[in-house]
C-alpha cells in the first residue's frame, strides 16, 4: 500500500510548520541534525539494490527520454556517494505491486518508492526515519489571501474538501468550528474555488503546489496559512523500507540521509522537484 493520501495511524500528532509565504521558496527540514550515526562501513556489500517504480511523480517517473528519473532516483544516488558505493549502486524499477515481494525474495536491498510505514508493513519491513512529510494546506484566490490563525480568517467562510478524503475528515478534526463543503471530486472543489463559491480549498499541499504551477490554475490562486502535518490522518511520511534482518542497511541509510541534509543536497531536490513549494 502507497502512502500518499492514506489514513493510517490512529494517535494523531499535528505541526504547524509556521505561516509560510505563498510562492515563496520554503524548504522544510524534518530530519534532526543534533542525531549522530556513526558512519557505517559496507565495505563487504557487494552491491547495494534499490526497488522503486515509475508511477509517483515527481518522486519515480519515466522522463520525456524514457528515463527513469524523480525525487526518489536523484536521493537514492546521493545516498550512494554518501556511502561511497556509487559504483555498486543499483536503481531498479518494476510495478509498484512488484516491489514487496521482489524485496522479500532478495531481488533487491531496499523499496524507495512512497511504501506505507504502517502497523502491517512494519510486520513485514524494516524501516528509515521519515525523510519527507505530506503536508496538508489551504488555497485560496490570488485577491483574497488569508493569513493564521486560520480558524479567525475563516470564521463564517466556506472551505471546499473532497469527499471522503483524509482531508475532509482532518479538517473536521482540527478545525471543527468551520464550515466544510464536500465536493464529489478534487476538480469539482478547484473549480468552485477558482469561481467563487467557496473562500478556500483544505487539500493535498504536494498536489496543490503542482496544480498552482499548471496551465489549469492560471495564476489564480495561492497557499493561505499553513502548512499542516498529522500522522494520524497523512500518515509518517516517506521513508526507505529494507528486508527486517537488515536493519543495519536501513541505519546506514538514516546516516547518509543525514549527510545529504546537512551539506544542502537535500534542499536541493525539494527545489528541482516542486516548482511551487508545498511548505
Amino acid at each position: 500500500m502507497r502512502l500518499h493520501g492514506l489514513v493510517t495511524f490512529a494517535a494523531a500528532v499535528v505541526f504547524w510548520l509556521g505561516p509560510a509565504m505563498a510562492q515563496q521558496v520554503e524548504v522544510p527540514n524534518f530530519w534532526d541534525q543534533h542525531q549522530r550515526v556513526s558512519r557505517p562501513d559496507l565495505s563487504e556489500r557487494r552491491q547495494i539494490r534499490f526497488l522503486t517504480s515509475v508511477d509517483f511523480p515527481p518522486f519515480n517517473f519515466l522522463n520525456d527520454r524514457g528515463r527513469l528519473s524523480g525525487f526518489h532516483v536523484d536521493l537514492a544516488r546521493a545516498i550512494c556517494a554518501e556511502l561511497g558505493v556509487t559504483d555498486r549502486c543499483q536503481i531498479q524499477a518494476m510495478p509498484f505491486r512488484d516491489l514487496g515481494p521482489a524485496l522479500k525474495a532478495k531481488k533487491g536491498d531496499a523499496i524507495l518508492a512512497g511504501l506505507a510505514v504502517t502497523p502491517e508493513n512494519r510486520r513485514e519491513f524494516a524501516f528509515t526515519q521519515p525523510f519527507f512529510r505530506f503536508p496538508a494546506r489551504f488555497i485560496t484566490l490570488k485577491e483574497k489571501p488569508l493569513a493564521e490563525p486560520m480558524v479567525s480568517s475563516l470564521s463564517a467562510k466556506t472551505v471546499a474538501v473532497v469527499a471522503g478524503s483524509a482531508h475532509e475528515a482532518m479538517f473536521a478534526a482540527f478545525f471543527p468550528g468551520l464550515l466544510a463543503k464536500p465536493f464529489p471530486t478534487r476538480q469539482d472543489a478547484l473549480e468552485a474555488l477558482k469561481a467563487g463559491t467557496v473562500d478556500a480549498l483544505f487539500g493535498d499541499g504536494v498536489d496543490l503546489s503542482f496544480w498552482l504551477s499548471s496551465n489549469d490554475a492560471g495564476g489564480c490562486c495561492v497557499f493561505s496559512g499553513g502548512p499542516y502535518l498529522s500522522d494520524r490522518f497523512l500518515g509518517e511520511g516517506l521513508a526507505i523500507a529494507v528486508s527486517p534482518d537488515d536493519a543495519e542497511l536501513a541505519t546506514a541509510f538514516d546516516y547518509a540521509i543525514g549527510r545529504v541534509v546537512a551539506k544542502g543536497g537535500f534542499s536541493e531536490l525539494l527545489l528541482r522537484y516542486f516548482p511551487v513549494s508545498a511548505f
